[in-house]
């Protein structure tokens, strides 16, 4: 691989955000090689096929698929071999694997273990594997540390009476997030001396599977937007275009409170 090429990779890369993301940053320039880091292998290889084989949207730069489930520590532990094999170094690392939630009222030990071993602990983890990885970025503008969160993590717009989301308690998937902008920010904190930039970011409401795979779900009913958008958005800290606001909670038009 060629040295003077930004190597990403990208957690849940077979769907929605992870996969737009995907498309957007193989799309827009030669320089970049994305990781599609994918829990099914058969997945990650349909969604491979799709990005290569799109006319829409033409691929400038490489996309390789990587077998990893974030709520496997063994899992986590092969994929760093894999990507130090073949690549010797990260430059960007994207958590942005996530599941959504049970029914408020419905937890259970194993409902709240399920959503946060991929939510929370999974990016924890990789974090741990990769950090090494991403010590030797080559990359003049990083690396990148890049944690796909939620509006519905932030505190403040939680205990805003005004917010439109206010009386939803959105259950486990709620506190998930609010937990991995801490994750976020004490990353930051420890990383940001070693040169990392940290940020968390908000893709907004957008297509995906992450309410369930029927059409109604994945349109969020109706109201869910393109997650190009998002993966733009994602672009724009890869680029330097947000280095302004390191270390914050991001989203395409600004910045939420913790």
């Amino acid at each position: 691989m060629d040295s003077s090429r930004i190597i990403i990779l990208i957690t849940g890369a077979n769907s929605g955000v992870g996969y737009a993301t995907t498309q957007v940053i193989a799309s827009s320039s030669s320089n970049y090689h994305v990781i599609m880091a994918c829990r099914s292998s058969s997945a990650g290889q349909e969604a491979l096929d799709e990005i290569k084989g799109s006319s829409s949207v033409p691929v400038k730069g490489t996309v390789s698929l990587l077998r990893l489930d974030v709520a496997d520590e063994a899992s986590i532990a092969a994929a760093k071999i894999s990507v130090e094999n073949e690549f010797g170094r990260l430059d960007v690392l994207i958590n942005n694997a996530g599941i959504g939630s049970v029914a408020p009222g419905t937890h259970t030990k194993e409902s709240l273990h399920h959503v946060f071993d991929t939510n929370v602990f999974g990016p924890i983890l990789m974090i741990q594997a990769f950090e090494s990885l991403l010590e030797k970025s080559t990359y003049s503008k990083g690396p990148y540390l890049i944690q796909v969160s939620s509006g519905l993590g932030s505190f403040a717009l939680a205990s805003n009476a005004k917010d439109p989301f206010h009386k939803n308690s959105f259950g486990t998937y709620r506190m998930s997030k609010a937990t991995l902008n801490m994750v976020t920010l004490q990353s930051h904190i420890q990383l940001g001396a070693k040169g990392f930039k940290v940020f968390a970011f908000c893709p907004g409401l957008v297509v995906s599977n992450l309410r369930g795979k029927t059409e109604e779900a994945r349109s969020g009913w109706g109201m869910a937007g393109d997650p190009k958008v998002s993966g733009q958005g994602i672009l724009n800290i890869i680029e330097g275009n947000r280095d302004d606001v390191v270390g914050k909670f991001v989203h395409k038009d600004g910045l939420y409170e913790w």
